[in-house]
């Protein structure tokens, strides 16, 4: 198996669910971390979701609070997150371009 090492930057997340990261039917994904940047003047709730193969979606994180201006490492500390085959996650906020994502993953083949 080969696996690729990679990033995605998300900007301006908002009320519109933004996929982050799809993987193909013979791909595997282990995201490594996620950073959260509340870029407006007001408290935001972020919301991460996973959808499988067989449109089952679940919540990674539902309504986390993000304080004004602040960060978040959404997925840290050795913590890993896995992605089967075929399987999307998507960001979305309660506010309009109010939130950057910076994900790190591994991509294997």
């Amino acid at each position: 198996m080969a696996s690729t090492l990679k990033n995605t930057i998300i900007k301006d997340i908002g009320t519109v669910p933004i996929l982050a990261v799809e993987t193909n039917p013979g791909t595997r994904a282990v995201i490594l971390g996620i950073n959260l940047s509340n870029l407006i003047d007001n408290v935001v709730y972020c919301t991460i979701t996973i959808h499988d193969s067989t449109s089952v979606e679940g919540y990674y994180l539902k309504n986390i609070m993000l304080p004004a201006n602040s960060t978040l490492k959404a997925l840290a500390g050795g913590e890993k997150l896995v992605l089967e085959p075929e399987n999307q996650l998507y960001f979305v906020s309660d506010e309009s371009d109010s939130i950057d994502a910076v994900l790190s993953y591994a991509e294997i083949v």
